[in-house]
């Protein structure tokens, strides 16, 4: 290695040396510190993002930010879900009895609605006691 070489080597410091020297400027931060500055920003974007909204006047999106937000009256009331469920439960069950009694039992599907068809079922389970 020439002279000339050999003066850049010695001027320039190791990659190890400059991280270092740059972590001795840098100095370590709290991580409370650090996440109440996350949270502040945090804020601070959002409420860029409302006056951003209201200026374009996209209302539609505004109530994302909004958290507190009182809503109005159902569409389907609760009482109307319970008496929906309740009616889809009751036809499942039919419709049930009828494919049992019909497809896997071999017997007429309306006749699965009958009342004789269930007494003389009720009629063989007590009389085999």
């Amino acid at each position: 290695m020439s002279t000339e070489q050999l003066e850049k080597v010695a001027e320039n410091p190791t990659r190890k040396e400059q991280k270092e020297k740059t972590a001795e400027k840098q100095p370590k931060k709290n991580y409370a510190e650090t996440r109440k500055q996350l949270k502040e920003q945090k804020k601070k974007d959002r409420f860029q993002k409302l006056g951003r909204l209201l200026k374009t006047e996209r209302l539609p999106k505004l109530k994302h930010f909004l958290k507190f937000e009182r809503r109005g009256r159902r569409m389907f009331p609760i009482w109307l879900r319970i008496i929906v469920v309740l009616s889809l439960a009751a036809i499942a069950l039919v419709v049930g009895l009828m494919v049992g009694y019909g497809v896997l039992g071999n017997g007429n599907l309306i006749d699965a609605l009958k009342i004789e068809t269930w007494q003389h079922l009720i009629d063989i389970v007590v009389k085999a006691e």
